[in-house]
């Protein structure tokens, strides 16, 4: 098992507990974040960069239909799919003109040796792999069209990735390192601007409505309801509805492991019943697993989901039962549940 350090928040140990390169749900990550300001985003992408791991943009809310930003995303992925095609945007849009400009720049060049000469401190080397980045940026920037940021805001934080790539490098695949610096800058954008948009808030609309579906059609049906039945029910895509029940539980407990190393009384809306569907489901996933924990992570566990009398306690009483500090269990809560996703 890895070493933690207690003195971390949930969402530091978290991410530092994630396997090296592994992917993770954005909604968890901002939902750890909420109530924190940009810094600790920042230093949240840091970790993600050191650690290689990337975010799972996929689930992310989409802007309300009929506003102006909807339908403008909604024109950037149709421009997309006709593969950036400048002669099908109007003239004068802002994207068109980019994409014209870059268009003119030396599109060749063996990036594997203009790597080494910036190494070896050559600034014409690095204006070099500058300009044969940018096409880059647009093709990464383009698998993200219509998804909350316009493409255009999306390449110019790409292309800042691709400067600091390249002002960083300090050997290795540049071209893998490149694209990765790329991708972070991306997903930090897309996270900022959810937070922008109170995306928290939707998440949480969202996790509250896929729970009463759940609940609703367990009552009517007598049983677990499908991802088909609960998609159905919601009117979304059953992969919608997949990624959902896949992250519903740890964002649940992500958001308590948090809440519950501050001080701060919960509101009556932000309480969640313990027993319903997705939770009952979560601790017998976690009974089943525990036998690959050490003992006494098992045991934070076991008394946090109540999976031995099903009295599920808070991190304040396994704290004071166990001889640790609520922060103390919360952390080893996340890192122990984080270690369990990569055992399965």
């Amino acid at each position: 098992m890895n070493d933690f350090q207690f003195e971390q928040s949930p969402w530091e140990a978290y991410l530092n507990s994630c396997k090296q390169g592994s992917s993770i749900s954005a909604w968890n990550l901002i939902s750890m974040l909420e109530g924190e300001d940009d810094a600790a985003v920042e230093d949240a992408f840091s970790i993600l960069a050191a650690r290689q791991l990337t975010l799972d943009l996929s689930t992310l809310p989409q802007p309300e239909p009929g506003s102006r930003t909807a339908h403008r995303l909604k024109q950037e992925a149709e421009y997309v799919q006709a593969g950036l095609a400048t002669e099908k945007m109007e003239e004068g849009d802002p994207l068109r003109l980019y994409l014209e400009e870059i268009a003119g720049l030396p599109g060749f060049g063996d990036e594997h040796l203009l790597a080494e000469s910036l190494l070896a401190g050559d600034d014409a080397a690095a204006r070099q792999l500058a300009d044969l980045g940018l096409s880059r940026v647009v093709e990464i920037a383009s698998r993200l069209a219509g998804k909350m940021v316009l493409l255009l805001d999306l390449i110019q934080e790409g292309n800042i990735g691709l400067w600091e790539a390249i002002q960083s490098y300090s050997g290795g695949e540049y071209a893998a390192y490149r694209d990765r610096m790329i991708g972070n800058a991306l997903s930090k954008a897309m996270v900022l601007q959810a937070r922008s948009n109170g995306i928290s808030q939707k998440m949480k609309k969202t996790l509250q409505d896929f729970r009463a579906a759940d609940e609703a059609l367990l009552a009517e049906l007598g049983r677990n309801p499908t991802v088909e039945e609960l998609a159905l029910k919601l009117n979304i895509t059953p992969e919608q509805a997949q990624s959902i029940q896949k992250t519903l539980a740890d964002i649940l407990l992500l958001q308590q492991a948090e809440k519950l190393t501050q001080p701060e009384e919960a509101s009556a809306e932000d309480e969640l019943p313990v027993e319903d569907t997705a939770y009952f489901q979560m601790r017998q996933r976690i009974g089943e697993l525990l036998s690959q924990l050490d003992a006494q992570d098992a045991q934070i566990l076991t008394m946090r989901f109540g999976l031995d009398k099903g009295l599920p306690m808070s991190a304040e009483e396994v704290g004071r039962a166990l001889g640790l500090t609520a922060g103390e269990i919360s952390a080893r809560e996340a890192a122990a549940l984080a270690a369990l996703r990569t055992e399965q």
